[in-house]
């Protein structure tokens, strides 16, 4: 498996569809926690940027330290989720889709970890510059 861009990475692909979700439910008139709303959309920016900046780097190891990272991200914005159900600025519905969303990329982030790490390729660049 080589990619040759981060924008091929098929997580990276994924968050786009994450992103326009918090960015929309977020941008509904009942949710008024503004901070809330930049946390979360920070969130799942970081997400994004943490895959980029590892797959930058040219090492899976860096890669594999900043796909953790990512996860974090996932981590916070599921627990934001909660904040924002539980005080009714998103309803169950998006709530359960972001919820599924995030449980879902952070699955396939740690498989391709785990790729990572048990690839023959682990100290080489994952891709050629």
């Amino acid at each position: 498996m080589t990619f040759k861009k981060f924008e091929d990475l098929p997580i990276w692909q994924e968050r786009r569809l994450l992103a326009k979700i918090i960015y929309t439910t977020s941008s509904k008139s009942n949710f008024k926690d503004f901070s809330l709303r930049d946390q979360m959309r920070r969130c799942v920016v970081s997400f994004s940027s943490n895959i980029a900046e590892g797959f930058e780097r040219g090492s899976n190891k860096e890669l594999i330290q900043f796909l953790y990272i990512a996860k974090w991200s996932l981590r916070e914005l599921r627990s934001q989720s909660y904040l924002a159900l539980d005080s009714s600025l998103i309803n169950n519905a998006d709530f359960d889709t972001i919820i599924s969303k995030c449980s879902n990329l952070s699955a396939k982030t740690n498989n391709f970890i785990k790729y990572l790490m048990n690839s023959e390729l682990t100290k080489l660049r994952h891709k050629s510059r």
